[in-house]
């Protein structure tokens, strides 16, 4: 595929950093749109986007210095560079530190925190879609072998050095899986948004989201063939998997918690009647 962009020089673009950037882009824009819809201000949305990308690309490279620190120490402007960061957990936790800033900035700026959530998960549907398709064309979170015809060969020693997938393998292009899932699930979102009533409950579509992209990570997770899809400690499940099932469990437990007041809305219509 196609791990370098442009390349001028000694200077490099790689393709998961430009289809990364534009991913977060196209998060910010969408999660402003939406805003607007449900009159959130969007500058606090803009802003609560901001501070979640900086704090989870700075949490994420202060584990990188953590995990690395006697390579660090040796070589301190290491930080600066743009390697690919090693192990998933190190990339997870630093979705969690910038999800976490983002719940702090909302509850500081009086935002309504799950409402605010059904704001932002479109945009996050459509991010994981466009990095997920810089992902394939890096190389990044590789599938595992297959002689389907939709398999997918790579050929680039760059794409071999930086995310060591094999070369002249013909391998699920589990990215786009995973692309397809969530452009999928993004169409489901807006609908769903769309659908809303006043009396509907906040939380359905950021619920919405979690079921249904844990629930597909889960599976798309048995196609991987990199390093994350190593068992966690020696057991059956990855990572991933867990996070994936924790997702699943908090989706729908923000569905559940909607029964109860469309049940008490029915019973206040038939006394009214």
């Amino acid at each position: 595929m196609y791990p370098l962009l442009f390349h001028f020089g000694r200077i490099a673009i790689p393709a998961y950093g430009v289809f990364t950037a534009l991913a977060l882009l196209a998060a910010l824009a969408l999660a402003i749109h939406e805003a607007r819809r449900v009159d959130i201000r969007p500058d606090k949305v803009w802003n609560l986007g901001l501070i979640a990308i900086l704090t989870a690309l700075f949490g994420a490279r202060l584990l990188v210095v953590a995990a690395n620190l006697r390579e660090f120490r040796a070589h301190p402007f290491w930080i600066l560079g743009l390697t690919t960061l090693p192990g998933g957990w190190i990339a997870l936790g630093g979705a969690a530190a910038g999800a976490a800033a983002a719940a702090l900035y909302a509850l500081a700026e009086g935002l309504p925190l799950l409402r605010t959530a059904d704001v932002v998960a479109p945009g996050v549907a459509l991010a994981f879609a466009v990095n997920r398709i810089g992902a394939f064309c890096a190389g990044l979170s590789w599938g595992t072998p297959t002689r389907l015809p939709w398999g997918v060969t790579y050929r680039s020693v760059v794409a071999y050095l930086w995310y060591r997938v094999p070369l002249g393998v013909r391998l699920h292009p589990v990215q786009l899986y995973d692309a397809a899932a969530s452009l999928a699930i993004l169409g489901l979102l807006l609908w769903l948004g769309r659908r809303r009533g006043s009396a509907s409950p906040d939380g359905e579509v950021a619920g919405a989201w979690l079921f249904l992209y844990g629930l597909c990570r889960f599976f798309l997770e048995f196609f991987r063939g990199d390093a994350a899809r190593e068992p966690l400690l020696g057991g059956a499940l990855t990572l991933a998997q867990l996070l994936s099932t924790a997702a699943v469990l908090l989706g729908g437990a923000l569905w559940l918690r909607r029964q109860p007041r469309m049940h008490d809305e029915e019973q206040a219509t038939v006394l009214s009647s």
